[in-house]
């Protein structure tokens, strides 16, 4: 265990200026755990200003990539975020100069985290990504570490805060999406483009990174299905509620005896499932081990304080001494699985329909459905006294995508179709 520590830190945003402020408030704390000082000698911004906090004694660098060459620094921190460009340089410079990394960035990881694992392992140094997945969650330490003794078949939570509030407060306060929406954007909770958070794409990115962490496989972003949040209406909330189900955006990576199966897509869990109940900005993620059975961790998955928690964690691993392939596995043994894609997959779904309030159309669907062998398990109908469009519900029996798929692409066509049919998927896990 090394007695002292020398740390950059590249990118001064929320979580870098956090970073600065946990070192600075636990100095003591980390001393008394590790017998390590850290020292902060270098950093590097975009621009120097007031962050609030005190950067005296550590060196500024207008150029991070150079900062990453040459400080005086045994650690590199990047905290500047994005999957190519100055992020992936910093990381690059820093393991080509003998210096360990420790990042944020998901999106960086997601994309060129095999090729950057493979630069990592080949020069001896610590490429580690905590903060990356899940805030503040310990889930890459509980499954590279905790769980090594385990193969784990199933991965999946709630990945992204954004998403999780939106749905959290359109169920407690009966408002639309675009109006929580503007509101999370108000508290900072959401971009001002939230396209990141609200499409998948994030939740994405996370869910790639436990998949190949889970499944001893090359990060394979590419290969993940993605849908969003964006048709979600106050009606399938309110649905879900009267069903047993509650609405959450999961990740979920799935291996077996075909491959392994990523997807990020609206669920709808029951009530009584542990992830059913984790509410606002919080994360939750749950691993199926053959011996350890099912775990759970939940806590905060941003913010500046949770992720600069995971930062520090990192930093402290490698104090410690702890250099273990980057995703539990050395990168070279790493062995591609086959992707098994959505119109494989086999479940229960939840449909809703706006239809014109007239004699037949119930008839209509049940044709559609029948001729793709797809069977209603239930069907919620509304009346209009005024003769206006009106819901129709249904819950599938267990079916295949694809004749889901299809069947729903036959009812569009219908003539007493107002708007384009909307599916979410019910998982029970």
């Amino acid at each position: 265990m090394s007695s002292s520590l020398k740390i950059a830190i590249a990118g001064l945003g929320t979580v870098g200026v956090g970073v600065i402020k946990l070192f600075q408030q636990q100095k003591e704390l980390l001393y008394a755990r590790t017998g390590c000082a850290v020292e902060i000698t270098a950093v590097s911004a975009r621009t120097q200003k007031d962050r609030g906090v005190s950067l005296n004694g550590m060196k500024w660098y207008d150029d991070a990539v150079e900062m990453a060459k040459t400080a005086d620094a045994d650690v590199i921190i990047e905290l500047i975020g994005g999957s190519t460009g100055v992020a992936k340089n910093v990381c690059e410079a820093a393991i080509d100069a003998g210096r360990h990394v420790v990042t944020a960035n998901k999106a960086l990881m997601a994309v060129h985290g095999n090729e950057l694992a493979l630069k990592a392992e080949k020069a001896s140094v610590a490429l580690s990504y905590e903060a990356a997945v899940a805030g503040g969650i310990p889930i890459i330490k509980s499954m590279r570490e905790g769980l090594i003794g385990n193969k784990i078949s199933n991965v999946y939570g709630i990945l992204n805060g954004t998403c999780n509030y939106i749905l959290t407060m359109m169920r407690e306060t009966g408002r639309e999406f675009d109006d929580v929406l503007k509101e999370a954007q108000e508290l900072g909770y959401a971009e001002s483009d939230p396209s990141f958070d609200i499409d998948g794409i994030d939740a994405a990115h996370k869910i790639a990174l436990l998949a190949s962490l889970a499944f001893g496989c090359p990060v394979n972003f590419k290969s993940v299905s993605i849908e969003g949040v964006r048709r979600i209406s106050q009606l399938d909330i309110e649905y879900a509620e009267e069903l047993g189900y509650r609405i959450k955006l999961l990740g979920i990576a799935r291996k077996d005896d075909n491959g392994v199966q990523q997807r990020v897509h609206l669920c709808m869990v029951p009530k009584e499932l542990p992830i059913a109940n984790v509410d606002g900005v919080l994360n939750a993620v749950v691993t199926e081990g053959d011996f350890v059975g099912r775990t759970v961790l939940e806590g905060r998955g941003a913010g500046e304080s949770p992720t600069a928690s995971a930062v520090v964690a990192d930093v402290m691993d490698i104090v410690a001494g702890k250099h273990l392939p980057v995703f539990g596995i050395p990168a070279k043994e790493m062995e591609a699985l086959p992707s098994i894609g959505m119109d494989e997959y086999e479940g229960s779904y939840y449909v809703r329909l706006i239809v014109k309030d007239e004699r037949g159309v119930i008839a209509s669907i049940a044709t559609a459905l029948s001729d793709e062998n797809v069977s209603v398990k239930t069907l919620l109908q509304r009346q209009s006294a005024s003769k206006a469009p009106v819901p129709v519900i249904m819950v599938l029996h267990k079916a295949k995508e694809v004749s889901v798929k299809q069947a729903l692409a036959k009812i569009e066509e219908l003539d007493a179709i107002v708007e384009p049919p909307y599916m979410i998927r019910i998982k029970s896990f």
